[in-house]
């Protein structure tokens, strides 16, 4: 019979399908519109489903078959670990970066996974080709079914996995640098980070860290107290299958977020993150001071103007004191900017980005971050986040308004999700929306 049914096998067929059918899916996108996020989504789900498909395959039957079935098994890299953690690392660079490519110094990356699945290959030409196709001497181990080459790999599967655990640990822990800065990144130069941050990816891949402390330990248990029933470890893979889902949800989520906006970030490069003085400035320019007037300042009198307009002599007067700092020739765009941002009102634009807002200043965005950063002591998002917050605040206080939910508050202001809208307005406020004073309807 090709598959045996019993609990263990049919509870797991649930991850299995799903799984690989998803794999097929992204391989085919891929191939098609060449996105290399899907491709290396298929890879890092691959991963999971095949593991978890060794143990479906092995509870029915196909081990214990003993015939070209248990053949099979033995001649099939189930679990390349060595691919795990370039995997992920690549999958970040992918989705974080269009202008990515999986060139030949990406691809280093993945070479030991290759060379691992390589050993499987060279084992089955050794044992399945030239020793049993071609000299037609019979498979000595598991009943006639294995031959002496998938023995080795036995041997070596030890040591491949605690390799394995390492590559994921030191990946791992580089995606996870990367990814700090890569919300520098994107404070620098988006207006609208929520659905960029990729949260869901990166509590998946803490957790896959995590498993593999429970996996250390695991191993250490079986050194102490001998290797685990089969029972007790299909409980692991069952676990494993829920991450074909984690990935699948999250994983699809970010490609598609990812291929409809511009991203163009790259791990190494700290140019866009302010200049370690700006820290200061900024940890200034959000304290209610007497030092000078800020961005806040600012937002706080467009709330009190008719229709959310101020002159552009009043804004010119704002961040003076940080203004001070910035070279002659660089005064003068800080000036247009503050007067664009009073007169287009561009931050209720909820998709604005530093390179949107530089082309109207017919400015590069390297210099305009320099101004927002060095001249009003702000990223680019807390400083659109501030027009967004005082149009709100002159919304909730407006009478004929009363009757806007914060949701059309949030909306009118240039928010695109109320979550936003509350992070933000509590962040530059220090109270959340539902807490402000607003007029009886």
């Amino acid at each position: 019979m090709l598959f045996h049914f019993n609990a263990h096998s049919a509870l797991l067929l649930p991850f299995v399908v799903p799984g690989a059918l998803l794999v097929l899916f992204l391989l085919v996108r891929a191939a098609r519109t060449g996105a290399r996020p899907d491709l290396l989504l298929a890879g890092l789900i691959a991963w999971p489903t095949l593991a978890v498909a060794q143990w479906l395959l092995g509870y029915a039957g196909w081990y214990d078959s003993h015939d070209a079935h248990s053949t099979f098994m033995f001649y099939v890299p189930w679990q390349v670990n060595l691919l795990l953690g370039p995997l992920w690392y690549l999958y970040f660079r992918a989705l974080t970066n269009q202008a990515f490519r999986l060139r030949p110094g990406a691809g280093w990356h993945l070479l030991p996974g290759l060379l691992e699945i390589g050993l499987f290959a060279g084992a089955a030409l050794l044992d399945l080709g030239w020793r049993r196709g071609l000299h037609k001497e019979s498979l000595p181990d598991h009943f006639g079914t294995k031959g002496g080459a998938a023995t080795w790999l036995d041997e070596l599967a030890g040591p491949l996995a605690y390799l394995g655990y390492a590559l994921l640990l030191g990946y791992g822990g580089a995606t996870l640098r990367a990814y700090r800065r890569y919300r520098r990144y994107l404070d620098d130069n988006f207006s609208e980070t929520e659905r960029l941050r990729f949260a869901g990816l990166r509590q998946v891949l803490i957790l896959l860290l995590a498993g593999l402390a429970l996996s250390l330990i695991y191993t250490g248990l079986e050194v102490v107290a001998g290797p685990f029933d089969y029972d007790t470890a299909w409980y692991a893979f069952a676990v494993r299958g829920g991450l074909i889902y984690a990935l699948a949800v999250v994983g699809l989520q970010a490609n598609y977020a990812a291929a409809t906006s511009p991203l163009r970030f790259e791990p190494a490069e700290a140019a866009m993150a302010p200049p370690p003085a700006t820290t200061t400035v900024l940890a200034a320019a959000l304290q209610p001071a007497a030092a000078g007037p800020t961005a806040l300042t600012l937002g706080a009198r467009l709330g009190t103007t008719e229709g959310g307009r101020e002159s552009a002599a009043g804004a010119e007067s704002v961040g003076g004191v940080l203004a001070a700092g910035l070279p002659p020739e660089l005064l003068e765009l800080r000036e247009q900017l503050l007067a664009l941002m009073v007169t287009a009102q561009p931050h209720l634009e909820p998709e604005l980005t530093l390179a949107e807002l530089a082309r109207r200043l017919r400015a590069s965005p390297a210099v305009l971050s320099k101004v927002i950063n060095a001249g009003c002591g702000q990223n680019f998002n807390d400083f659109v986040n501030t027009y967004r917050v005082a149009e709100a605040r002159r919304q909730l206080a407006e009478p004929r308004r009363a009757h806007y939910s914060l949701l059309g508050v949030a909306l009118e202001s240039g928010f695109n999700s109320k979550s936003t809208f509350n992070r933000v307005f509590k962040k530059l406020t220090g109270q959340a929306p539902s807490e402000a004073a607003r007029p009886k309807s």
